[in-house]
């Protein structure tokens, strides 16, 4: 059994935690957690990571630390542990993180990108357990993978790989990445907001009503939330809409899984409140638009850890750490660490 960290630093709130791993079946529990709003100067809120830590084990003093994760934002120089200006986060412009975590705790830290650390948590604890080829897609405030390619995650070059929601689907639509009908466009809480204000001001321009607006609402101030509240009670224009969005996702989808040749891929956030109305535009456009042999061994499935995935995000990319440290140590002749998956 091993303890570790995980930091997730957010745009508006930072959370600590500390993991229990269980090395026999490479599980684990969350210990503990805190939370607090993100300081604006970003050199005091790495010392407010570090000390807010430093403070739980203290309060907790039969944990020895293993490892700690750190999950931002993209960009970022994961090798060197730098975070690089992400859009949540302006004024982290070449911030190093995990050093500060290494100084004062002396284990070893890793940075991963939200997407990537969140496609981990689900590898290795979650619904894309037991697959080497898993694909996870976050489908929530926008839309970004993480790519576990042949037992390994894949950051590509320079840390940039799995950027899908900048992939234009249609040549007109609604934007993200400020690109009009790109993936993150069509499949994004944003986007879908975006898709549905035309959409509704039309409709109720000719005398209808839907449940999408709420009394007094303006179609300007529609969000995802309303079209899948009113989705879920019935509104046929809400189900409209969400239907529109399960075929645009089957469509990226068709084009991640030939290129990919996945086994599973794992859907977040609004896939897994909207799975029902989803589902079945998602499957005809990809059994239309992929191949036969490489659609037939892809399972597409909702995030396992659901609404703890965020808490397990950070400590995967420690567990992760632990993982690929463990297996080098097991490479070398005369070593006596454990491989842990």
């Amino acid at each position: 059994m091993r303890y570790i960290a995980g930091i997730d630093i957010g745009g508006t709130k930072c959370a600590v935690s500390v993991g229990i791993l269980r090395e026999e079946a490479f599980l684990c529990d969350i210990l503990c957690k805190e939370r607090f709003p993100t300081p604006k100067d970003p050199g005091q809120a790495v010392e407010k990571l570090v000390e807010t830590l430093r403070q739980m084990l203290s309060a907790h003093r039969e944990v020895t630390l293993s490892a700690v994760g750190i999950s931002c934002g993209s960009p970022l120089d994961s090798a060197r542990g730098i975070v690089q200006c992400p859009p949540n986060l302006p004024d982290w412009d070449n911030i190093a993180v995990t050093a500060p975590f290494e100084r004062a705790f002396g284990v070893p830290a890793a940075l991963q990108n939200d997407a990537n650390a969140c496609a981990l948590a689900e590898w290795l604890w979650g619904a894309g357990r037991g697959s080497r080829n898993m694909i996870f897609l976050t489908f929530g405030t926008g839309l970004g993978a993480g790519l576990i390619l042949d037992g390994r995650l894949y950051t590509g070059t320079n840390d940039m790989a799995g950027e899908v929601g900048h992939v234009r689907l249609e040549e007109d639509g609604p934007e993200g990445y400020k690109k009009a009908g790109s993936f993150e466009g069509f499949c994004s809480g944003g986007g879908i907001a975006r898709y549905a204000v035309p959409i509704v001001t039309e409709w109720t321009a000719q005398g209808k009503t839907t449940d999408i607006l709420r009394a007094g609402q303006d179609a300007a101030d529609i969000t995802a939330a309303d079209v899948g509240r009113a989705a879920v009670a019935g509104d046929p224009l809400a189900v409209s809409i969400l239907e529109d969005t399960g075929r645009r996702l089957g469509k990226g989808l068709a084009m991640l899984i030939d290129i990919l040749n996945p086994e599973r891929i794992v859907i977040g956030s609004i896939f897994l409140c909207q799975e029902a109305v989803l589902r079945k535009p998602m499957e005809e456009v990809i059994a239309r638009e992929a191949l036969f042999h490489t659609r037939r061994v892809c399972e597409i499935v909702p995030a396992g850890l659901g609404e703890q995935l965020g808490d397990y995000a950070a400590l995967s990319v420690a567990g992760n750490l632990l993982r690929q440290r463990g297996r080098e140590k097991a490479a070398c002749p005369g070593s006596d660490e454990v491989v842990l998956g």
